[in-house]
């Protein structure tokens, strides 16, 4: 395939070209709101459900109701869809859409159920095999998700249905944005943009509703695709001139599957009140940046340039030696003209992602490094032997998933190391269940107690290959974590002393938990929440002193802790670290910015290094890298480098 995706000339008034754009009776853009509830996959899997919330979403005085289609082998690797090496997110999408999706023949009874009722049926397609069932059915038009923004081969086959398009710019940067709508206007398509924050659901100080404003000076029509908690902020975005608005739209808020959470009710989307103190928070800065919730989502959901077959190093790569795949982890498919022509760099299996370093020929590897304190890195199973053939680490860090605890250790380990390991027990566990340790609700509690059991049983299993470790560590988010707000102060006191009496009912002989240091937004499918527990320093030092607990220091974590509730950084560090016995270091901004490369970030490094050599010179460390791991470790071994020079 050879796309021509170059902008090409813009006319003067291009961003201000006036069309007529109708889907069914409404014209798009006229001094009326088009009003969509996105249904997607929140009728889980359930036929009838999705016939009721049609009812209920027409009732509600919605326009339109919208779903979603796929064809995962058409969408996702091969791998991927096996849960062959992915990461942790990506698992969970896949289990999900495996047992959410509906089949063709009920979509097109929905299609006809909702032209008796007189409400528009929209689907968003997830890849040209469901473009083309959808437009035989006759659809009005489509809509374009968040995740395929950047997907130009797919949004060609949209144009050239010439049927109207909606395109969400979640997850996307502003020159993402300003390529796809020159892409568009090119071929003569008729479009909307929404604003739109990629996470389920979205913090309000994320959302940023000026960047509407930005969006009405690329493209006249404009709308906002909301996923924030209620609906104020979507009622002020319609103060902002928006032409379509689109809201999720469930039967419970509380069921299984990432959107319920970031979705209205059929009351509150009829109600649609006023909220002046979230407008407020909601309304942001005129610049765009991706949060961290995005840039998880559009790891788990965007689209990547994939090797089509096995290939040599020195060959020179051709159209149809690449491919366009999910997850989102490499080279967006942007960068499919350049890559074509240029010579591979490396022997590459079928399916593995392309990266910059691929064009720009400046991919990091692995050196010795030397530190006054134990280090290591973080690993999963399957890329355990890649990083021992490169590195001599005092540590690995094994972080583990739900899949991971069902895997046979010795096929990826075998004979002894030398090393010393911990390891991080998973937050997300089959059925869309997150370990809490601390809940109230004792039959959640005793779940999470026999998984976390599970854990401390595959840890022992571990030691037989690493018997430097006397008494190996587990990190572990213990819970306490709530979805629309914090908890009082009594609720936190009856948290901390669940977690002790669970912690009473666990076998840890032999091992040793260490509870992390936690952010006050910690994110979770794909959206924030609200973590309550081993937040504060206070508290943290009031428990482990309670509970004979040493911590791991999430130093990312606990530094947007102090940017939230106002405390000094670096004096929390010198009340935390003494308790502590393990560190992930990585640098961190602002509220929500964790996990960036050592330096893009706001902490100093050498202020944190003195620190810890006077409070805990012996702990050990891993760099702490939001997806570190790809390219080799590349971003791992950039953080070494650059800590190498600062944490001594």
């Amino acid at each position: 395939m050879t796309l021509d995706c170059s902008p090409g000339r813009l006319e003067k008034n291009d961003n201000t070209k006036s069309y007529i754009m109708k889907i069914g009776e409404h014209s798009i853009g006229e001094n009326r709101v088009y009003v969509i509830a996105e249904i997607g996959n929140n009728h889980n899997g359930n036929f009838d459900r999705a016939i009721n919330m049609i009812d209920e979403a027409k009732d509600a005085g919605a326009d339109c109701v919208k779903f979603q289609m796929r064809h995962l082998n058409k969408v996702y690797r091969k791998k991927t869809l096996l849960k062959d090496s992915e990461d942790l997110g990506t698992e969970y999408v896949i289990d999900l859409l495996n047992r959410f999706e509906l089949p063709k023949d009920q979509h097109k009874k929905l299609f006809e159920y909702a032209k008796s009722k007189n409400i528009t049926y929209l689907c968003t397609p997830w890849d040209t095999d469901s473009v083309n069932f959808l437009d035989n059915m006759g659809v009005e038009a489509f809509k374009v998700a968040s995740a395929d923004l950047t997907n130009l081969p797919l949004i060609k086959s949209l144009i050239d249905t010439a049927k109207p398009l909606i395109l969400s710019t979640g997850m996307s940067t502003e020159s993402e944005i300003h390529k796809t709508v020159s892409f568009l206007l090119k071929n003569s398509a008729k479009f909307v943009l929404l604003h739109c924050n990629s996470t389920y659901p979205a913090p309000l100080h994320d959302i940023n509703l000026k960047w509407i404003n930005q969006l009405k000076k690329i493209h006249k029509y404009v709308g906002y695709s909301g996923h924030e908690r209620g609906i104020n902020v979507s009622l002020a975005s319609v103060s902002f001139g928006i032409c379509v608005l689109e809201r999720h739209f469930t039967q419970d808020r509380n069921m299984e599957g990432p959107d319920h959470a970031a979705s209205l009710t059929q009351s509150e989307f009829k109600l649609m009140v006023d909220g002046i103190r979230e407008i407020e928070s909601a309304l942001g800065g005129s610049k765009r940046k991706l949060s961290q919730g995005e840039m998880i989502n559009r790891e788990n959901l965007a689209k990547s340039l994939v090797a089509s077959r096995s290939l040599k190093k020195g060959e020179i790569l051709k159209a149809d030696d690449i491919k366009v795949r999910s997850p989102g982890q490499g080279l967006s498919p942007q960068h499919f003209e350049e890559l074509v022509g240029i010579e591979v760099r490396h022997d590459m299996q079928e399916e593995d992602f392309f990266f910059m370093s691929d064009i720009e020929n400046t991919r990091i590897e692995p050196r010795d490094y030397t530190f006054s304190r134990p280090w290591g890195v973080p690993v999963r199973y399957h890329d355990f032997n890649e990083y021992n053939d490169k590195i001599s680490p005092d540590l690995y860090e094994f972080h583990l998933s739900y899949s991971d605890m069902e895997l046979d250790i010795s096929k990826f380990l075998n004979g002894t190391y030398k090393n010393d390991f911990v390891v991080h027990a998973p937050e997300l566990f089959e059925g869309s269940m997150l370990l809490d340790l601390a809940t109230p609700d004792n039959q959640y509690r005793n779940q999470s107690i026999k998984y976390m059991q599970e854990v401390i049983d595959i840890t022992k299993k571990l030691k037989t290959y690493f018997p430097k470790t006397i008494r190996p560590m587990i990190v572990t988010n213990i819970g306490g974590i709530s979805m629309d707000s914090n908890l009082p102060d009594d609720q936190v006191n009856e948290g901390y002393e669940i977690f002790k009496n669970s912690l009473k009912e666990l076998d840890l002989s032999g091992v040793e938990i260490i509870p992390q240091t936690m952010a006050p937004f910690p994110w979770h499918f794909g959206g924030q929440r609200y973590q309550n527990l081993f937040v504060h320093p206070h508290e943290i030092v009031e428990w482990c002193k309670k509970l004979n607990l040493r911590m791991c220091f999430d130093i990312s974590h606990s530094f947007l802790t102090c940017n939230h509730f106002g405390y000094d950084f670096y004096e929390f560090c010198k009340e935390v670290a003494p308790h502590s016995v393990h560190f992930h270091l990585g640098d961190a901004y602002g509220v929500n910015g964790e996990g960036l490369q050592i330096g893009e970030g706001e902490i100093n490094f050498e202020l944190l290094g003195k620190i810890l050599k006077t409070s805990c010179p012996d702990a050990f460390f891993i760099p702490e890298i939001w997806q570190g791991h790809k390219n080799g470790g590349e971003g791992f071994w950039i953080a070494l480098d650059k800590l190498e020079k600062t944490l001594q």
